[in-house]
């Protein structure tokens, strides 16, 4: 299964990370501009849709946390290994996608831990959630780059798929 000349995999790779970068704690960022922007209605909706989402993530990781952790560890790991010991493409391809989103996933965690305890209001809980977006698209421009660069090297050193 060759994945890395496959145009499947690349518009996978940019949607999911046009997504992260647009969700911010599932918030669309469109709102928080609009927010930014009006206040309002819009204020309120963003305030009220981040409390629901920073409780959820926050509630998930307290029931779960642990176990959610080590089953990620887990996978990540064996992902890992079966991609880069076994050299097995579609397990490379995975993991350049799952380990950087898992890395998304605890910033999320961690930006939802600040938000719970700073509780910010208005232009502080815009630049909070203006951070955690700019750290996201960083991880997603990082990945993005080192995926690009293994898939060629994957291409030129294997070939083309056919």
């Amino acid at each position: 299964m060759r994945s890395f000349s496959n145009l499947w995999f690349w518009i996978a790779l940019a949607v999911f990370w046009s997504s992260a970068s647009h969700w911010v704690l599932g918030v669309p960022y469109d709102l928080v501009q609009r927010a930014a922007r009006s206040g309002g209605n819009a204020q309120q909706d963003l305030e009220d849709l981040v409390r629901i989402n920073v409780n959820r993530i926050l509630h998930i990781g307290r029931v779960s946390g642990l176990w959610l952790l080590g089953f990620v560890c887990f996978v990540l790991t064996a992902l890992g290994v079966m991609a880069f010991w076994y050299w097995v493409e579609f397990a490379q391809a995975v993991f350049l996608l799952a380990f950087p989103m898992s890395l998304v996933g605890a910033l999320s965690l961690s930006t939802a831990r600040l938000i719970e305890t700073e509780q910010p209001e208005g232009e502080a809980l815009h630049r909070r959630l203006y951070r955690h977006r700019v750290y996201t698209q960083f991880i997603g421009m990082i990945s993005i780059f080192v995926t690009a660069m293994f898939g060629m090297y994957q291409n030129l050193a294997v070939g083309p798929g056919f």
